[in-house]
């Protein structure tokens, strides 16, 4: 028997409807929901811990979201054929959930929570990270887990200037701007995307257009709770003593708003902190009994307040600087002199050298994943190791952290490329922090344009980036420019921008309270503008635009056009004419095939074999031209003219009469193999398409020898009667009866290259 379940549908505004079921599947977790909108189902599950584990003092949240194959049709593509690790495009979905989850459970819940998406049934024009986060939300407001929800994400785009919720797929191909945005009832929450240059006005007007649309979904989920009548669990998962909490906040806290006020650099200030910490546990005496957990708890709880209360009170920050002050910069570009392009930036205490490599197509990334596959020809891969913040740990792979910082930096870069027509390369940058004390995403940012121009990589416009940051207590709002990673850790936001002179590119927000007055979020944004402008000044001192032409050991990349019909030409029988190609000049050739046409890319670091490949590519793509004069090459000598190859992989006769005016007898001694001459085409027979060449034709012709008469055209010939039965002309003699067959050399000069020639050529 069917499950009763309970179901709540949202209407949006163009006609579309989402619809949320729960109770009819995954009935063992702590919530489940199904959504369904069109033909996309996703199921989201949450379970959490009945207790937490001894002496934690954070949320321990993990959300996954997962695409199946099935999903799509598709079986996967790896050895296994089954869904292995999750691939980058869904941890960065994951990420869009954890943003906008992780700030609303309880400060004091410390139970490990699993959160997982997975999509079952994926429509074609429906994208499925759209509906993800409301999905995972769903799950938490029908379950007895703590949280100060429910939130909802949608996407908004600008397409053909108007902002449009949840876009169709084929929408979003012709948007100029491209945002997710979280939100509760009341605040936004988190808020990542890219646009064209767009304004930070229509930047703040996209986000207000997102939250009155995810207004009405939070209210969906609020509905279907009431409907299965849920009680929130009761938990208690803090150890607490007042006591020490007191003489921790008597004897630390003016000497840590000391060193805070020190305007120390990150390295000392941390030092300062831990001498603190060190004299209030010495001052317990010898043999005390120290809860060590409590006391770093409550360290810091004070070095949280003192921070915040000096930047509230005196505008002061940890390093000294103005609320509005970016940090000293300084950068080169060329930094590495044998990458194609590369630059060292250097905000502060924060490092990026980055480094940019140019390839051919056949560097592409192939990318296969449910929902999304096909090819991607720029990267960017943001490296975080572990001597940058002079820490030690194990360097594996990319975690999610370095995957999402590279994603930002990505998306910002990619609005200012040249079309793929000027710039045909597959561009691969990387970044390798070097140093780390906040922003280093925005380093990266600032870093990669700066190596794509030394490359030069004719961008649109230079890029830069920075990080805003908040500091409230409710009542008085304070936003920072280019933040620290204290800043970061201690404060309410964390904003990221990147943009041109011209307007914004690329944006990251996450609000670590419940609530950004919109008055504040236009502040942050008009400070940025400021920032961003600022360092662009910087940057542009360093190389203020593209070189004028590329390093001089960046491989050349020729893009050409051909008809369709000659890409078999060119690839030839079993690839052999390509490789062929390939072996004898250097390069590396890919075809595309795009409608009618066949584009053809050449790569190669040799100039020569660049104009070499070009050639033999252009001569098989090229259409014979009758009266065209070419250079040909004797491919073979028969006794009645010679076969010359007059374009590549085009044979045509040139007859023993067509050699030279005066009269040849015999072909002994006329040519050899491979001897190279002067051609012209003067016929292409309409029924064989067979070529008929000319050698005299391009000499003069000698004084007194009379000029033959034009051939006639077909159709000025005359016509012939018909031609007789073959019973009105008498039985056929048999060979013996006709006599011997003529030789070659005895045949009547000057007949055609379709009487002369072989059957095929």
């Amino acid at each position: 028997m069917k499950p009763t379940s309970h179901i709540q549908s949202i209407n949006l505004p163009d006609g579309r409807v989402i619809t949320l079921e729960t109770g009819l599947m995954a009935r063992q977790a702590d919530g489940a929901v199904l959504l369904s909108m069109g033909d996309t189902r996703l199921l989201a599950t949450v379970v959490s811990a009945k207790e937490a584990k001894e002496d934690v003092d954070f949320m321990p949240l993990t959300v996954d979201y997962q695409e199946k194959f099935a999903s799509t049709g598709k079986i996967p593509g790896s050895f296994q054929r089954r869904e292995g690790r999750l691939s980058d495009y869904e941890i960065l979905i994951s990420r869009l959930i954890d943003r906008a989850l992780r700030p609303l459970f309880p400060e004091d819940y410390h139970a490990d929570t699993q959160v997982q998406v997975t999509l079952f049934s994926s429509d074609a024009e429906i994208l499925p990270d759209a509906l993800a986060g409301l999905a995972a939300s769903a799950a938490l407001a029908v379950s007895n887990i703590p949280f100060h929800g429910p939130i909802s994400e949608v996407r908004v785009a600008r397409v053909d200037g108007q902002l449009v919720i949840n876009p169709t797929r084929t929408q979003l191909e012709t948007a100029d701007m491209d945002l997710m945005v979280a939100a509760t009832m009341e605040n936004v929450m988190m808020v990542e995307g890219e646009a064209k240059e767009c304004s930070e006005e229509d930047l703040a007007q996209a986000i207000l257009v997102a939250h009155n649309a995810i207004k009405a979904q939070c209210q969906a989920q609020l509905d279907l709770r009431s409907k299965v009548g849920v009680t929130t669990r009761t938990y208690c998962h803090e150890r607490s003593d007042e006591a020490l909490q007191k003489a921790v906040e008597s004897f630390c806290y003016d000497k840590v708003y000391a060193v805070a006020k020190s305007g120390a650099p990150k390295h000392e200030r941390s030092a300062g902190f831990r001498k603190v910490l060190e004299d209030f546990v010495a001052s317990m005496g010898e043999g005390a009994e120290v809860d060590k957990f409590l006391v770093k708890k409550y360290f810091h709880d004070v070095e949280y307040r003192a921070m915040r209360n000096m930047i509230l009170d005196e505008e002061r920050r940890l390093d000294g600087r103005r609320l509005d002050e970016v940090r000293p910069i300084w950068c080169e570009a060329g930094f590495l002199p044998a990458t194609h392009g590369s630059a060292l930036f250097t905000r502060g205490e924060t490092q990026s050298l980055t480094s940019v490599t140019l390839g051919s197509k056949e560097d592409e990334q192939i990318i296969d994943g449910a929902v999304i596959s096909g090819y991607n020809n720029f990267l960017l891969h943001y490296n975080f190791p572990s001597f940058s913040t002079g820490e030690t740990r194990p360097n594996r792979g990319p975690g999610r952290r370095e995957i999402g910082h590279g994603n930002l930096a990505m998306r910002s870069l990619k609005q200012v490329l040249p079309p793929q027509e000027e710039c045909p390369y597959t561009i691969r940058i990387v970044s390798d922090i070097l140093e780390s004390n906040g922003s280093s995403s925005m380093a990266t940012v600032c870093a990669g344009a700066l190596a794509l121009m030394d490359a030069g990589v004719k961008i649109k416009a230079p890029v830069s980036g920075i990080a805003m940051g908040l500091i409230t207590d409710g009542n008085r709002f304070k936003v920072l420019s280019d933040i620290l990673g204290d800043e970061d850790h201690l404060g309410d936001m964390d904003f990221k921008l990147t943009g041109t002179a011209n307007g914004i590119t690329g944006c990251q927000m996450d609000i670590k309270i419940d609530g950004l007055p919109y008055e504040v979020l236009l502040k942050a944004l008009s400070q940025a503008s400021a920032g961003r402008a600022h360092i662009l000044n910087e940057m542009s001192k360093a190389l203020a635009g593209p070189r004028e032409d590329y390093r001089p050991h960046v491989p050349r990349i020729t893009q050409l056009t051909i008809d369709r019909e000659f890409i078999g030409a060119v690839i030839g029988p079993g690839g052999k004419i390509i490789q062929e190609i390939q072996r004898e000049t250097g390069s590396t050739i890919s075809i595309e095939e795009k409608g009618e046409q066949g584009i053809v890319q050449i790569y190669t670091a040799d100039k020569a074999g660049m104009d070499k490949a070009v050639a033999r590519i252009k001569g098989i793509a090229a259409k014979p031209e009758i009266g065209a004069v070419y250079h040909g090459k004797v491919k073979s000598i028969m006794p009645f003219g010679a076969f010359v190859e007059f374009m590549p992989g085009k044979d045509g006769l040139l007859h023993i009469s067509e050699i030279r005016w005066e009269r040849i007898e015999t072909m002994d001694g006329v040519f050899t193999e491979g001897q190279e001459l002067q051609v012209k085409l003067v016929e292409v027979d309409p029924k064989t398409g067979k070529f008929r060449l000319s050698a005299k034709a391009l000499l003069p012709r000698p004084e007194g020898m009379p000029e033959r008469s034009p051939r006639p055209e077909r159709g000025d010939r005359p016509e012939r009667g018909p031609r007789p039965d073959r019973g009105d002309r008498g039985p056929r003699p048999e060979r013996g009866d006709r006599g011997p067959r003529p030789e070659f050399g005895d045949r009547t000069e000057g007949g055609s290259a379709s009487e002369a020639a072989p059957a095929s050529e």
